[in-house]
Order: C-alpha cells, then sequence, then structure tokens
C-alpha cells in the first residue's frame, strides 16, 4: 500500500498568499460573458471603443475566413502561419497609418516584448551600449519588455509620468551610444495622453528611436482614428516605431508593430516572441480588415466614442468623484483602496452597468479606481443608465 504523500510546502504558500489577497480586496476573479451580452448590462468595461465587436460585418468575414483557412494558423508565421489574409492586413494597417511597414502578432502583448527585446539584442551587439527610457505609467507589455531587455544588456531607466524633462536629461546623460525612448500614447488607466510631439523633438535631438503604443488611441484619435502620433503629425520619421493592437477599436484580436523596413526586418529575423509563437488566427486577420474598412467608411466613429467619454467623465465629476479627462474613450473613476473600488463596482454592476475595476497590479497602491470606457455605438438611453448608476 503506497503513504498518501504530504502536501508540498509551496502549495500552503500559494493558500495563505490568495487569502491575503482576498483580505485586501486584491483577488480576482472570471466572470464569463454570455453570447451578445446579458439582457439589461451595460458594458462599460471592453475595450471594445468603436461598437465593431459584435458587428455582423466582422462577425461575417471571420466566418469566412475561417472556412477556407480553418480555425487557426497551423503554425508560427515562418512555417505555416502566413496567409494572403495576413500579408493584405500588413499592408492595409501600413497605408491605412501612413507607415512604411507593418508586421502582425497575435497579440499587442507580444508585440510589445517582440520590438524592445529584438531592438535591445541587435543594438547591444553592436557595442556601445543601448539605453531604454521608460514612462512611468506605461502597460505591463512595455514594462514587461523593458525587464526582458535588461536580459540583453540594456538598461533602463524608468521616469516620472508624462516628464519630457526627465526623458531628456536621461537621454543627454548617457553613457550608451543607442537610446529608445518608450511611451503609450493614451494611458491604459488613467486614459490620458502622452506629450507626443514633445516627446518626439527629445528623441530626434538625442538620436534616440521613439517607441509609442496606439493600442488605446488607435481608431479614436487621430485624422479618422489614425492615431495619437498621426495626429501629432509625425508617423512620417524612419525613427518611430508604434505598436498597435487590433483588439480594440478594430474589435478583433491580435497586434502589430509598423515602422521603417529595418524594424520589421529586425523582429522577423531575431524577435522571439514572433518566431516562436503561433501566427493570428485567420478568422482575427480578417475581422481585423473588416473593422479598416468600416473605419475607413466612417472616419467618425472615433469622434463619437471620445465624445461619449466626455460625457460620462462630466457625469462622473459631478457626482463628486474624482475623474481623468479623456484624451481618447477611457475614463478614470479614482476611489483609493481596492476594497472601496470592488463594491462600487459590485454596486455599479447591481444597477444593470458593468465597469473595470483596476487595484494591484495594475495600479499602485492607493490608486484603486474603475475604470470607464466608451463607445461610438453608445445611445442617449445607454447613458442615462449610466448616469443613474
Amino acid at each position: 500500500m503506497v503513504a498518501e504523500a504530504a502536501e508540498p510546502e509551496a502549495l500552503g504558500v500559494l493558500r495563505e498568499a490568495a487569502a491575503g489577497r482576498r483580505a485586501a480586496g486584491l483577488n480576482r476573479t472570471l466572470t464569463p460573458r454570455t453570447a451578445g451580452g446579458r439582457p439589461g448590462l451595460l458594458d462599460l468595461a471592453s475595450n471594445d471603443y468603436l461598437g465593431l465587436a459584435a458587428d455582423p460585418r466582422l462577425a461575417e468575414a471571420a466566418a469566412a475566413a475561417a472556412r477556407d483557412w480553418g480555425p487557426g494558423a497551423t503554425g508560427s508565421r515562418l512555417v505555416t502561419g502566413t496567409t494572403e489574409l495576413h500579408r493584405r492586413l500588413e499592408a492595409e494597417l501600413a497605408a491605412f497609418a501612413g507607415v512604411p511597414q507593418t508586421l502582425v502578432f497575435s497579440s499587442g502583448y507580444l508585440a510589445n516584448l517582440a520590438v524592445l527585446t529584438a531592438l535591445a539584442q541587435v543594438l547591444g551587439q553592436a557595442g556601445d551600449g543601448v539605453l531604454i527610457v521608460s514612462d512611468a505609467a506605461n502597460h505591463a507589455s512595455l514594462i514587461d519588455g523593458c525587464r526582458l531587455a535588461r536580459a540583453q544588456g540594456a538598461r533602463v531607466v524608468v521616469t516620472p509620468h508624462a516628464d519630457v524633462a526627465a526623458v531628456e536629461r536621461a537621454l543627454a546623460g548617457r553613457p550608451e551610444r543607442y537610446a529608445l525612448v518608450v511611451s503609450d500614447t493614451v494611458f491604459s488607466v488613467a486614459g490620458d495622453l502622452a506629450p507626443v510631439r514633445d516627446l518626439h523633438r527629445v528623441a530626434t535631438a538625442h538620436g534616440a528611436l521613439l517607441v509609442l503604443d496606439e493600442a488605446h488611441a488607435f481608431g479614436v484619435l487621430g485624422p479618422g482614428g489614425r492615431g495619437a502620433a498621426a495626429a501629432a503629425g509625425v508617423t512620417g520619421d524612419p525613427a518611430l516605431v508604434l505598436t498597435f493592437t487590433l483588439s480594440k477599436a478594430l474589435g478583433s484580436q491580435g497586434g502589430a508593430v509598423a515602422g521603417a523596413a529595418e524594424v520589421t526586418g529586425t523582429l522577423i529575423d531575431v524577435g522571439r516572441p514572433f518566431i516562436f509563437d503561433t501566427g493570428l488566427a485567420p478568422p482575427s486577420a480578417a475581422a481585423a480588415l473588416a473593422a479598416l474598412a468600416i473605419l475607413r467608411d466612417e472616419p467618425g466613429l472615433g469622434q463619437r466614442a471620445g465624445d461619449k467619454a466626455r460625457r460620462l467623465a462630466r457625469a462622473a465629476a459631478g457626482l463628486g468623484f474624482e475623474t481623468s479627462e479623456p484624451a481618447a474613450a477611457v475614463v478614470r473613476v479614482l476611489l483609493g483602496q481596492a476594497a472601496l473600488a470592488v463594491s462600487a463596482r459590485d454596486v455599479c454592476a447591481a444597477q444593470g452597468v458593468r465597469v473595470g475595476c483596476f487595484r494591484q497590479p495594475s495600479v499602485p497602491p492607493g490608486q484603486a479606481c474603475l475604470r470607464l470606457t466608451a463607445r461610438a455605438n453608445l445611445s442617449e438611453v445607454h447613458l442615462a443608465l449610466a448616469f443613474r448608476a
């Protein structure tokens, strides 16, 4: 008879840590969505800024692609995972955004990891070092990309949020020959806009590449939804690298990197998140193509989403809450303590409104908040429900 094995000590440690998170209001749960959404529940939590995720034109494009190519990519982009849809999507994204080339990934997270690690690796091999200057409020994917770039020998300096002077000091005082300046354009929690034009000016003056994550700006800001870099008038610069997501304004799945041919070529040759990941599923590529076509035909969608976000922010401020001024479609309602944010989220849900609840590690301690995301297709009835909640 085999004696019963003792429980591994590590499981007890994990259990105690989970209990501590629950007590602090930091535990997470998975809440499945129902097809079509729960009747009577207003969604102000998703990143579906243009209201395209449930658009039948995207669903039909995805279904046709699944019939033609199958539901998955079958392999990495360098083996069997590149289809005609991928090449067409890359060409149309580049043309729409006004950039030389784009390269599509299976997620925006991987796109950011690939850019920072591959550039750090190749520039580092050239000698004389690489500096990465990163905004303190950058998304986790950029933060993780910086951490991994350290393994390639890069030095990382984190500057205070939106502090262009600090960025310039870091660049001017660096011993390294090469430098990257890294920032979100619209920050994912507070919803504020980076000083894109000033960052571009400083990066240019000091010979640095500027890497901008357009995840929360693409489709919403700029002429026809072309993003914050387009709004700032800097998209023609070959020293600019942009990353996008296809899973927010475009209502699909995946990510992309845009830049000079030297940048995309580097990612194809040495970008581990590109080389070793299964390619974007063809139905997602087709849905993103359909969304791009809609955005070209309806260039005012982004403006409508922004207008709705500003109305939500004014309503929350009118109730006495501390809110952000939305640059795009994201509205932050600052509450401070995690338990208070969780309670407020649950009250909203009871009133028929689903909102985002951000706590550590998504935000620093004491900065817990609700995040409301507007959509272009919110109706007056939707807004009235949100205001009552």
